[in-house]
C-alpha cells in the first residue's frame, strides 16, 4: 500500500523535485505539495497543492486530516546566510515545524517523518576532513544551531514515543531547476548560471575553500531510500552523515572551463566566508552506506556537463 505523503516547504529547491520524484513513485493522488504561497507554479500546477503554514499546528493538522495522510516530509526552513541575517525568524521557523510535525507523531496522527538536518550541525572545532557521524558539534550560525537541536529532538521522541522519524545531514546541494535558497554553498549553482549567462562569476568565498557538495538527484535518491529502508535498518534517528564529492570554487571554475574556455571567476569574500571556514571539508558517511547501502552517483565532471547542458537550454544559449 502506497504511504500518504504531504511535503511541507515543497516550492523550495530540495522540496519541488522531491515532490515530482515521490509522485513518480506513488502517483500524483498520494503526493500533497504544500507550502506558505504559490511560489513556484511548477509544483501548485502539478497536482494536488495546499497552502500550509509550517509555524501553524492546526494549519498542518488540518492537512493530514483532510488528506488523510501518514508521511511527512518536512522541508520548510531559513537556510544558512539568510538565517544570520533574520536569526528569530530562523530559529522560530525551523524549530516550530519541527515540534508540531513530530508532535502530530506523537499523538499518532501521522506514523513516518522525514526531516532534513545539515553539515551546519558541525563547528570551527569539528575535524574538517573526513568528518565522523559521532565527533564535537559547536555550530556558529543560527542554522546550524537549529539543526544541532532538532537533531537532538528527533533522537528524543524516538526514544522516548517511538516516533519514527529519519534525517539526512546534507551537503551543498547542486540543481539547476530551481534558484538558490540563502545557503552558503549557494555559489556552486550560481556559478553554473554566470557562465552560461555571463562567462564569469565573482565568488563570495576564497578560492580553495573546500566543502561538501552533491547533487540534486543524489540528495533526493538518498531521501527515498532512508524512508523506504526497513524500520530495523535505520540504527540513527538523530541524522546520517551524508557525502558525496567535496570541491573548491577554483576546482569548478576549471571543470566549467573545460567547456566554456572563456570563462573567468573572481573573488571578493564576504561573510559567508567564515560561515564556510566552520564547515566540514569532507564528510564520512560509513554508516549510512553500511546501513541502508547509501552510494552517490554524480561526478564533479558529471554535475558540470549536466549542469551546463541544461541551462543552455533554459537560457536558450549555447555552449560549446
Amino acid at each position: 500500500m502506497n504511504p500518504k505523503i504531504l511535503i511541507i516547504g515543497a516550492c523550495g529547491q530540495i522540496g519541488s523535485e522531491l515532490t515530482f520524484k515521490l509522485r513518480s513513485i506513488y502517483g500524483d493522488e498520494n503526493v500533497i505539495a504544500s507550502d506558505i504561497s504559490y511560489s513556484n507554479l511548477d509544483i501548485v500546477n502539478s497536482g494536488f497543492f495546499e497552502i500550509v503554514d509550517a509555524q501553524d499546528y492546526a494549519s498542518i493538522k488540518g492537512c493530514v486530516e483532510k488528506y488523510n495522510i501518514d508521511t511527512i516530509y518536512l522541508m520548510a526552513a531559513i537556510l544558512s546566510a539568510t538565517g544570520e541575517k533574520f536569526p528569530m525568524k530562523a530559529w522560530d521557523l525551523n524549530m516550530n515545524s519541527l515540534f508540531h510535525v513530530l508532535n502530530l507523531a506523537k499523538a499518532k496522527f501521522i506514523k513516518q517523518i522525514f526531516w532534513p538536518s545539515s553539515i551546519a550541525v558541525f563547528g570551527p572545532s569539528t575535524p574538517t576532513e573526513s568528518t565522523p557521524q559521532y565527533t564535537t558539534m559547536e555550530p556558529t550560525t543560527v542554522y546550524g544551531i537549529t539543526k544541532q537541536v532538532g537533531e537532538r529532538w528527533c533522537e528524543y521522541y524516538n526514544q522516548k514515543y517511538g516516533v519514527d522519524v529519519r534525517s539526512l545531514r546534507y551537503p551543498g546541494i547542486i540543481s539547476w531547476k530551481t534558484q538558490p535558497g540563502g545557503g552558503t554553498t549557494d555559489y556552486a549553482v550560481d556559478i553554473y548560471h554566470k557562465a552560461v549567462i555571463d562567462k564569469k562569476y565573482d565568488c563570495f568565498l576564497t578560492e580553495n575553500t573546500k566543502l561538501p557538495m552533491m547533487f540534486m538527484d543524489d540528495a533526493i535518491k538518498a531521501t527515498i531510500d532512508i524512508m523506504s529502508a526497513d524500520n530495523d535498518v535505520v540504527k540513527i534517528r538523530s541524522s546520517y552523515n551524508l557525502a558525496a564529492i567535496s570541491f573548491t570554487p577554483k576546482e569548478v571554475a576549471a571543470s566549467i572551463k573545460q567547456h566554456i574556455p572563456e570563462f573567468e571567476i573572481s573573488y571578493t569574500p564576504d561573510y559567508r566566508q567564515a560561515i564556510a571556514d566552520s564547515w566540514p571539508k569532507s564528510i564520512n558517511d560509513e554508516e549510512a552506506r553500511e546501513g541502508w547501502n547509501w552510494k552517490y552517483t554524480f561526478s564533479l565532471e558529471d554535475i558540470t556537463k549536466k549542469m551546463l547542458f541544461q541551462l543552455e537550454k533554459k537560457y536558450n544559449t549555447t555552449v560549446k
